[in-house]
């Protein structure tokens, strides 16, 4: 525990505001260098002055297309400031494209990786880490490049891979142009353009908020949110609902909802370009089976009822509806760019927020049944913070589990990934803030799909 009492000690010192080591004083020794790679990727690298080895590769989240797209190296400018404190170098691209550029990610972090090996030497370990779409760059890494890494920590990440997810993403979409807009042709894959997307998302968003105002409509806003799992609890700036108030709960997906619409229509386009086509389809699929395994399956049971609304009825409707097929060689791009096998070499920590309005905490279910049944579960630990919102850890709980990981590098054993010893080490880590893991166990993902199955 050498190391993880040395990392504590600095950073405690860091963000309590009391005056830090000299050893750890690296303001006037970092090298700080910003560069480009062939691909046209920009990167960035910290190395203080008292770097004690390790580099950490950090993999960001998703850039819609005309957003900046800089160069990132840390989760959050407070997470770097304490690392490079406690002597961590840290890198990472920008990626050469925005969108969906899982296949150009993992080449250009590998780039960035060989660039900060020719300039300061081969460390003497290497840690991948990711947030959001960069967990999933991540966790591609550790099953792809598992030899280039001692270890992962993938964070709020789509762990279950670019196909189920955009599969998922069209079920909720599905039962609202279904049930809350009969008779609409608006399109919810195969989007040519943008201006496609943007018609089909005001017309989507409007039937969704016509249904609000109904029992019944709400009913069925419910019953959407079911087949993406949307938690009851979607905003960290919201208190959490207790149990049983499903009007709470249903206002809150509503709200997500909104973004759920323009995500699964105005990214899958941009994907789309990415593929060459639909990756998607729910040919075959039972909504009443998806519906009987969603973790707010109650809450849609006690929403129809109150409304008198037929639940068998909805389900039938959409058991009718005309189903959507998927382009062949699309679904070959996503299963490459990418789904997993679960075949990792490595260890790998996760961590994701049991209120992910955005990735579903079931994707880890979703990942964890990969790697079961590549028979790496060793090799595997999840853990859970209980909070609303996509990628909202604190710092603590992020250096926490960096820690953790570090922790079974160092000695080949998994230790302190129990909430209580993790919400200790995020405490001691950072004393500003409340820490929030809990056990916990997500229910299965709706529509898995991994390269094990």
């Amino acid at each position: 525990m050498k190391t993880l009492r040395i990392l504590a000690s600095l950073l405690v010192a860091l963000l309590a505001g009391a005056t830090v080591p000299a050893s750890g004083a690296n303001a006037a020794t970092l090298s700080h260098v910003e560069g480009t790679l062939p691909d046209g990727s920009t990167y960035v690298m910290d190395v203080p002055g008292n770097w004690n080895g390790t580099v950490l590769l950090y993999s960001h989240g998703y850039v819609p297309d005309g957003v900046p797209n800089p160069a990132a190296n840390a989760p959050s400018a407070a997470v770097r400031s304490a690392l490079l404190d406690a002597g961590y170098a840290q890198i990472g691209s920008s990626y050469p494209d925005t969108g969906w550029v899982v296949e150009q990610a993992l080449p250009a972090q590998l780039a960035t990786l060989d660039a900060f090996r020719a300039r300061f030497g081969p460390p003497r370990r290497t840690i991948a880490w990711g947030t959001s779409m960069g967990g999933m760059i991540t966790t591609g890494l550790a099953e792809r490049y598992g030899n280039r890494f001692a270890g992962t920590l993938a964070m709020c990440g789509l762990e279950q891979g670019a196909v189920a997810n955009f599969n998922n993403t069209l079920d909720p979409l599905f039962a609202i142009r279904t049930l809350l807009a009969p008779g609409s042709t608006a399109p919810l894959a195969g989007l040519p353009d943008q201006a496609t997307a943007s018609a089909a998302i005001s017309e989507l968003t409007a039937a969704l908020d016509a249904a609000q105002a109904t029992p019944a409509g709400r009913a069925r806003i419910a019953l959407a949110a079911a087949l993406h799992n949307i938690p009851a609890w979607t905003d960290p700036a919201q208190p959490e609902p207790p149990p049983g108030d499903y009007d709470a709960a249903q206002a809150n997906q509503f709200a997500t909802l909104h973004g759920t619409i323009y995500v699964g229509l105005s990214w899958r386009q941009e994907a789309e370009e990415h593929a060459g086509g639909n990756m998607s389809w729910n040919t075959g699929v039972n909504y009443a089976r998806m519906l009987a395994r969603s973790s707010i399956r109650d809450e849609v049971l006690a929403l129809y009822a109150r409304a008198g609304l037929s639940l068998h009825a909805d389900l039938a409707a959409l058991a009718r509806a005309p189903r959507i097929r998927a382009t062949p060689g699309a679904v070959k791009y996503m299963i490459h760019n990418i789904s997993f096998s679960g075949r990792l070499t490595k260890p790998m920590l996760t961590i994701h927020t049991t209120g992910d309005p955005l990735v579903p905490v079931q994707v880890e279910h979703a990942y964890a049944d990969a790697v079961r049944a590549a028979g790496r579960s060793a090799l595997l630990r999840q853990a859970y913070v209980h909070r609303a919102g996509h990628c909202t850890f604190t710092t603590g709980e992020m250096l926490a589990a960096l820690s953790t990981l570090e922790h079974r590098i160092r000695t080949g054993t998994w230790s302190g990934t129990d909430p209580t010893a993790l919400n200790h080490l995020a405490a001691t880590l950072d004393p500003t803030a409340t820490p929030g893991y809990l056990a916990y166990h997500p229910a299965p993902y709706p529509r898995p799909f991994n390269l094990t199955h």
